[in-house]
């Protein structure tokens, strides 16, 4: 049988396809950011406001010497424990900590985990590893400033959607390379694999995040290496031969996501080599699914499950 929407998630797609300008030229990454950018804008605009949930604005400092701002998210009287390091999405070329800002505070709000978004430097302004380093910059400044923020070490998790999925997994690597624990990677639909690139006819009629679009953040980030066998594991943490050692992994994506094959082959390869894993692959749901159908029952069941992940740390 063919692919098909989920009924609840068809209309609200269908009005985003009808405000959205014509899809940019493959490779022109301004335009894609201009535009992918004022759209996360149209949705922020309409998200909640989370009062308990108090903010502050820190720096660190990248492998480079670069200011890396950070911001520190927590509810007023949370108890000391856990904390997430968040990457958000953005095709590695796009999104900001405020267009994110509901996003995290929806999800301290709910859990009462406090959160520490990270921003990185984008390509193709920044490129190869230095999203990842930027971030493990991010998680070693935790480290180091846990106990003046209440946080228990041990209890650290990297989590991060789409192109910060792929930026979490590939600093879980880092931090395994690195010798830090972590308690877990939530990796919601993240983007692991610089090789795909072949477009699916079966999927393409649902593509919110499309094969072009994956072409131009991919070749931003690596340029020249892009399509070779140079590239880093750090970038597309789908290349890395060796996956023991990882962090427990919670992976989540949409069955009408382009990213569905290299996500699930992902969490395989982790289960295969004895690492725990979480996976969820929702029927009838494209990339990005929750932040354009929130109130979906489908939607409604994958923050459930994230809030659950998140709480258990």
């Amino acid at each position: 049988m063919p692919y098909a929407l989920d009924p609840e998630i068809g209309a609200p797609l269908a009005a985003l396809v009808e405000r959205q300008p014509p899809a940019p030229a493959r490779g022109d990454w301004r335009a894609l950011r201009t535009i992918t950018n004022e759209f996360m804008a149209a949705i922020a605009g309409g998200a909640p406001t989370y009062d308990d949930v108090e903010t502050r604005a820190f720096t660190a400092r990248a492998a480079d010497g670069a200011p890396i701002e950070l911001r520190w998210y927590a509810k007023g009287g949370a108890a000391p424990g856990p904390a997430v390091v968040y990457a958000h999405g953005g095709g590695m070329i796009l999104g900001t900590l405020d267009l994110y800002d509901p996003v995290v505070k929806a999800y301290v709000a709910a859990t009462g985990t406090p959160f520490l978004s990270v921003d990185y430097r984008l390509a193709p302004e920044a490129h190869g590893e230095m999203l990842v380093r930027d971030t493990f910059a991010g998680l070693a400044w935790l480290i180091e400033h846990a106990a003046e923020h209440g946080v228990d070490p041990a209890r650290i998790a990297l989590m991060g959607d789409s192109a910060g999925g792929g930026i979490a997994a590939g600093t879980a690597i880092l931090a395994r390379d690195q010798g830090v624990a972590l308690a877990r990677q939530i990796l919601i639909y993240p983007m692991l694999d610089d090789r795909t690139q072949t477009p699916d006819a079966a999927l393409a009629p649902f593509a919110v995040w499309t094969w072009d679009n994956n072409f131009t953040g991919w070749s931003a980030l690596l340029g020249d290496a892009f399509g070779t066998d140079g590239v880093s594991p750090l970038c597309a943490p789908a290349r890395l031969k060796d996956v023991s050692g990882l962090a427990p992994a919670y992976i989540e994506v949409g069955e009408l996501d382009i990213f569905r094959n290299e996500d699930v082959d992902y969490a395989r390869r982790l289960m295969a080599a004895g690492i725990p894993v979480e996976l969820h692959v929702h029927p009838g749901a494209p990339h990005a699914f929750e932040r354009f159908a929130p109130d979906s029952a489908i939607a409604r069941r994958a923050m459930a499950d994230r809030i659950r992940a998140i709480k258990s740390l």
